[in-house]
């Protein structure tokens, strides 16, 4: 079970926010209409997962994620989109766009349950050694390190890489669990990794393989079911690297 709290001040979505909790394996903690609330009560207490609005009087979202020195993993839940881009700069997880449905919410618990998982299995994962012959000497493939093993990565299988504070997801296109690497490292650190060329940074917090770009609608980027988030910082490097 994993302890999560809500922090907002509409009463209505704290209790949706609740009622899909309740049909999920979490523990509510506790509901809160301010940022100071949350604040109080996350410093006494151990939580995994906090759903947190944006627009709040007194104190924002943003401005109590960036207050927290060590957060839960976030999600944030808001009526305004654009606020996806600050989110993820700041780690968060996923980004609910009000009104929120049940399959939405039941998607960004999912990506909750397997990064945890993902992190305890794989948490000793390091990058491949470029001068053992991986990296961007060996253009098909890099072997990522976890404890005795050695997993072969194909680059042609990589979608994007999301980077969550210190560590980084590689989703592939297997799909699934399968389909997600978690290698402890920044983004900034993971770049290195892939073949100079085939892939881009899109935001300070993601990188795209540029040949699995299907489309682009104004500052994201869809890859299947993923919408990635163009930085205003890289807009121009992006635009510039697909024509």
């Amino acid at each position: 079970m994993l302890n999560c709290v809500i922090i907002d001040d509409e009463p209505l979505a704290q209790e949706i926010l609740a009622g899909y909790i309740g049909q999920e394996p979490l523990r509510l903690l506790g509901c809160f209409n301010n940022a100071f609330e949350g604040q109080a009560f996350l410093k006494d207490h151990a939580v995994d997962v906090l759903f947190l609005d944006i627009e709040m009087p007194e104190m924002n979202g943003v401005e109590f994620l960036r207050s927290l020195a060590a957060p839960p993993i976030t999600v944030f839940t808001t009526a305004f989109r654009d606020y996806a881009f600050e989110g993820f700069e700041l780690g968060v997880i996923d980004f609910l766009l009000k009104p929120i449905s049940l399959e939405r919410f039941r998607v960004a618990v999912e990506k909750v349950r397997d990064f945890l998982a993902l992190k305890r299995e794989d948490a000793g994962l390091e990058r491949g050694d470029a001068s053992s012959g991986v990296g961007r000497d060996a253009p098909e493939y890099v072997f990522v390190k976890s404890g005795v093993e050695r997993i072969k990565l194909f680059f042609a299988e990589v979608t994007h890489v999301q980077g969550l504070k210190d560590y980084a997801i590689i989703y592939t296109a297997a799909g699934g669990r399968s389909g997600k690497v978690v290698i402890k490292g920044s983004v900034k650190h993971v770049l290195p990794l892939f073949p100079e060329g085939a892939f881009i940074r899109v935001h300070k917090s993601f990188i795209v393989a540029k040949d699995k770009i299907r489309r682009i609608e104004r500052n994201r980027i869809l890859i299947g079911e993923h919408q990635i988030p163009i930085g205003r910082n890289y807009k121009e490097e992006v635009e510039r690297r697909i024509r």
